[in-house]
């Protein structure tokens, strides 16, 4: 597997000078698999635009474009790209998309294609030249998808449901964890409080220890783990707690605690200049200095190949 970044921001685009070498889109993953090179993309937030240019560019001329789409969840941030994919307007482009949905009466075709609808946008979707299916995903331990390509789905902590993906090929783990945050007790821990229940506070406790350990064991011993690190551990505790994203020090431990070879830590806060993740990479990226594993930031253009 050879994975690419196109995109590597949180919740917004935010291109400009300030953010140029780590990259201001939104996220976008391109894997490639096997020998046949098949086309894996993860996200469309603003940066699968240049994905779909470099395909038209580069697949294109050797025939028609096929792919397979998968949205860990349709947030804005993570869907806004579609519209400004350019193969999607393309005779003979096939593109499987797949992903979770919230509501049950809204398909994740009307969530995903529901953006191009003239009063937002110019074309609409009935118009698209390409054949798309839509597949709706829910938390699996196993999907076959063909060519010795497994895809394991896990549901993460986050405001709407979101999905990790665990893909497996040849012995080799690539594993997301975005965009969530630790699951906490939801009930009430101090006894003084008048409407304290210690049954129930030993109950939420239990819960959220349960799913933290789930979601470690899902990307437990990945090669190349891609997690969700928005925040330093002191802003998240200022007004960020329930917003669904991670710290940078909880995906680090929980990434040594599960024997993740490389972690690349993704969702960079869209106020996050170049020079700021610089110096958080001295901290946080320093060989050994939190455990075994290889810590670097996701960055545009970056391709790690397992």
């Amino acid at each position: 597997m050879r994975i690419k970044f196109w995109g590597v921001r949180g919740s917004v685009p935010c291109p400009g000078p300030r953010t140029q070498k780590y990259g201001g889109n939104g996220a976008c993953l391109e894997v490639r698999v096997g020998e046949k090179n098949r086309i894996i993309i993860i996200d469309a937030g603003s940066g699968i635009r240049e994905l779909g240019n470099s395909l038209m560019q580069n697949d294109l001329p050797h025939g028609p474009i096929e792919a397979d789409v998968f949205l860990t969840h349709t947030h804005w941030d993570h869907i806004m790209g579609f519209p400004y994919f350019t193969p999607i307007y393309v005779p003979g482009t096939k593109l499987r998309v797949y992903g979770p949905i919230t509501f049950e009466d809204d398909t994740l075709e009307d969530v995903v294609g529901g953006q191009m609808k003239y009063r937002y946008f110019p074309v609409n979707v009935g118009e698209l030249a390409s054949d798309i299916k839509y597949h709706r995903l829910r938390e699996a331990p196993s999907i076959d998808l063909g060519g010795g390509l497994m895809l394991l789905t896990k549901i993460l902590n986050h405001p709407i449901t979101a999905l990790g993906f665990r893909f497996e090929y040849e012995g080799k783990v690539f594993c997301t964890c975005y965009d969530t945050e630790p699951f906490r007790n939801l009930f009430i821990t101090d006894p003084d409080h008048p409407d304290y229940d210690e049954a129930m506070a030993l109950e939420g406790e239990e819960v959220a220890r349960e799913q933290n350990t789930a979601i470690e064991d899902f990307f437990a011993g990945a090669d190349l783990l891609v997690h969700d690190s928005q925040y330093m551990a002191a802003e998240y505790v200022k007004g960020r707690v329930g917003w669904g994203h991670t710290t940078f020090e909880h995906a680090i431990e929980a990434a040594n605690r599960a024997g993740v070879k490389k972690l690349a830590l993704f969702h960079h806060d869209p106020d996050r200049t170049d020079d700021q993740i610089d110096e958080l990479a001295r901290t946080y990226c320093e060989p050994g200095r939190y455990g075994e594993t290889e810590v670097f930031f996701a960055r545009e253009g970056m391709e790690i190949v397992l």
